[in-house]
């Protein structure tokens, strides 16, 4: 067996879980607070119907490739092509490294204020940077038990949540739609997809690894949807920890905010590192993450990152459109452009796409926006495909 293949189906889904468990996902499920609990509950599900597909197709691909996300971009985009997204996407994961640490020290801070915003956000970026050193092989094992652990902790939270007898009036996201709405949801797994693959590449096998991980991702990022919405629908408040401090779980909501902090963005900062290390192969992905993980942790400092809808939409106008046109490659053309610079057509394509996901946005589709806008652009890439040949 391929010594890469280190994963198996349930650690991925443990893993993947526990991605999935971040404050980031329950504060935008806050923004679904005007649709009530029943409609916004179904936009949730809707939007990760459709961004789960995209998430399971690219971590299908680079499971069955054993390829990084950037490794199989190189295929339909050509080496300079594949340097431009994993460009694109390390920078992104500095950004998402940086919100992370800010929101788990602004909430950590909430729970035990004697450190400070920034004292937590060391602690928090140290626990990150202790997380990549050590490495997947080694750390799945406490990945997975910080897993179940945040399972069992948000379970006691939901409790807390929506154990309110009386709805309160709702606090964020007047006047969204309801596809407005699937849209959000939709971008979250969007966010993930360079990185999904990066990790499933690691699957013993690769369909099972593949569904593991999308279904645990799905489950636990609509758990952390509804929680936000709960916390707004019945709390009045979008700051879980203060809805777990104020009813006396301070040690238990600690341990949510931590936990869920390093094990989301652990991720994040080492898949930085890997695409760093495509761009140019003599960068070592782990000490690259590392730089990530601390670079994240000092904007979380200084920088005003704590307002990110609109980051997470521009993350999937990129990563969108670039995973359609992989898995039509993929999928359907079996075309490999590894050996050119760049492949023009495909980056015309990524483009196109990238374009009319911005216009898009002004839209309001009962399916979101996604799902239209990268159906046009796969027979876009199909049809093109065809011509070329």
């Amino acid at each position: 067996m391929n010594d890469s293949r280190i994963l198996s189906a349930p650690m991925l889904g443990l893993i993947w879980f526990g991605a999935a468990v971040s404050l980031a996902e329950i504060l935008t499920g806050t923004f679904f607070a005007p649709l009530g609990l029943e409609r916004g509950i179904a936009a949730i599900i809707v939007g990760h119907a459709v961004g789960g597909a995209l998430f399971f197709a690219v971590s299908y691909v680079s499971a069955a490739s054993g390829k990084t996300a950037m490794g199989v971009a190189r295929r339909s985009f050509g080496r300079v092509g594949s340097s431009f997204f994993a460009g694109a996407n390390a920078l992104q994961l500095v950004g998402w490294t940086a919100i992370m640490v800010f929101s788990g020290a602004v909430a950590a801070e909430v729970l035990v204020p004697a450190l400070g915003m920034a004292g937590w956000a060391v602690v928090i970026g140290a626990l990150i940077v202790m997380w990549i050193a050590v490495g997947v092989r080694f750390m799945s094992k406490v990945q997975s038990a910080a897993a179940v652990l945040l399972f069992l902790l948000t379970i006691v939270a939901g409790i807390v949540v929506f154990g309110v007898e009386e709805p309160a009036s709702a606090v964020t996201g007047e006047g969204l739609s309801f596809g407005a709405a699937v849209e959000l949801a939709a971008a979250m797994p969007l966010s993930w997809l360079p990185v999904a693959g990066d990790y499933t590449r690691q699957a013993k096998r690769a369909l099972a690894g593949s569904l593991s991980a999308t279904i645990a991702y799905t489950i636990g990022s609509c758990w952390m949807f509804a929680m936000g919405l709960g916390c707004a629908l019945y709390a009045g408040s979008d700051d879980l920890a203060g809805v777990l401090a104020a009813a006396g779980l301070g040690v238990a909501g600690l341990l949510i905010v931590v936990l869920s902090t390093v094990t989301t963005t652990f991720l994040d900062a080492q898949s930085a590192g890997q695409s760093l290390e495509a761009i140019h192969p003599r960068l070592n992905a782990r000490i690259c993450g590392i730089v990530v993980a601390v670079a994240g942790t000092m904007l979380a400092c200084v920088a005003p990152v704590g307002d990110f809808e609109g980051f997470l939409y521009l993350i999937g106008s990129v990563f969108a459109p670039l995973a359609t046109i992989v898995c039509v490659n993929h999928f359907a053309l079996k075309q490999d452009a590894g050996d050119r610079a760049v492949d023009w057509p495909n980056l015309a394509l990524w483009l196109a796409g990238f374009v009319l996901y911005r216009f898009s946005l002004a839209w309001d589709l009962p399916c979101g926006n996604t799902l239209p806008v990268m159906l046009a652009l796969a027979l876009a890439t199909y049809l093109v495909a065809r011509l070329r040949t």
